[in-house]
């Protein structure tokens, strides 16, 4: 299991996956809205998305796992 960790406070702006997709390192997973600027959360790691823990709208915090990816 890998997970795609928030590097920064944010609100999800818009979420680039869905469970079962399968992604790669450096695809745009999540875009996060901070201090007004739109900011792309890339995966680190490739695999298949088994779970989003986020919503659009929801207020993440530095830190918070916001997708579990299956290797």
């Amino acid at each position: 299991m890998a997970e795609i960790i928030s590097p920064m406070a944010g609100v999800v702006a818009e979420i680039k996956v869905s469970v079962g997709d399968e992604v790669s390192p450096g695809q745009e997973i999540v875009i996060m809205e901070s201090m007004k600027m739109m900011i792309p959360i890339e995966a680190d790691k490739g695999g298949k998305v088994k779970e989003i823990l986020v919503n659009v709208g929801d207020f993440v915090n530095e830190g918070d796992v916001i997708v579990v990816l299956e290797n």
